[in-house]
């Protein structure tokens, strides 16, 4: 009896992670992870878990579980921070700034824009904050029509802390054919978050900015972002099929997790993987 009781609660223990990643839009895509580069891998699972992770491991790898993503933690060096790159930042969404600044962290509230903050990692790593307060949250689609969860960002959070954006800096008009792109590539909703264009995907929305200069991701902390593929190997032959040429093809892991990896056209690193929502 005691033997069985320890298989049941090691199974309960695992339901949780595999209901965090959102449900597939109608391309199969939904978002997965963010992977981050650090120096001090401790000092940085205690910062995502003030924010409101839970810890986790999945295989070898030090991971944190969000609403709609999980954040992975690989103990290395980095040429740089995201600042500068075509990945800029991401964003999460709480309740109340309140709540983070009890838990330890400090919350820079910028000025002009109630509601919005910023917070820094131990490596410097600067994560945007919205609290429900905030007035530029609003996701419009060009056509008008929420599907898939897109009206999320238009009510309060509903939880301590939710995934809610990347945001990224490309030249020019860019910003126009990266949202088109997007789109193309994996069903996404065009429309607009607040000023930005943008494209809403399950668990997440991409915001782009024109007239930036982004450095490709290569190197960075944020080294890669990941979404999770839903018939992955039939996907990656789609996206092939459309001219994306994938950096690392398709394949099935020990662990059991398929993926492959794509570069846009940007320099934003990407990982597909099939197999995330199941841990």
């Amino acid at each position: 009896m005691r033997t069985v009781l320890v298989i049941v609660l090691l199974l309960v223990g695992s339901v949780p992670a595999a209901a965090q990643l959102a449900a597939p839009n109608a391309a199969g895509v939904s978002m997965g992870h963010l992977h981050y580069r650090v120096r001090d891998v401790p000092a940085n699972l205690a910062f995502w878990q003030k924010l409101g992770g839970t810890p986790l491991k999945i295989g070898s790898s030090q991971a944190v579980r969000f609403a709609d993503v999980f954040v992975f933690l690989t103990q290395g060096d980095y040429s740089g921070l995201s600042e500068a790159a075509v990945v800029n930042h991401v964003a999460f969404r709480v309740p109340s700034f309140a709540m983070l600044e009890k838990a330890g962290l400090t919350v820079t509230r910028l000025q002009g824009f109630p509601g919005v903050g910023n917070t820094n990692t131990p490596e410097g790593e600067r994560v945007e904050l919205f609290e429900d307060a905030a007035t530029n949250l609003t996701f419009v689609p060009d056509d008008g029509k929420h599907t898939a969860g897109s009206d999320r960002h238009n009510r309060p959070v509903g939880v301590p802390v939710a995934f809610h954006h990347i945001h990224l800096y490309v030249p020019g008009e860019e910003h126009l054919a990266a949202k088109a792109w997007y789109v193309r590539m994996f069903g996404g909703i065009g429309g607009k978050r607040s000023t930005y264009d943008a494209v809403d995907l399950p668990g997440i929305n991409l915001n782009f900015s024109g007239g930036r200069t982004g450095a490709p991701m290569k190197g960075r902390t944020l080294e890669h972002i990941g979404f999770e593929i839903r018939g992955l190997e039939a996907f990656c032959k789609r996206l092939e099929s459309m001219g994306v040429k994938l950096d690392t093809a398709y394949r099935k892991n020990a662990d059991g997790v398929a993926s492959a990896t794509l570069t846009d056209p940007w320099g934003t690193a990407i990982e597909l993987t099939e197999g995330l929502r199941a841990n």
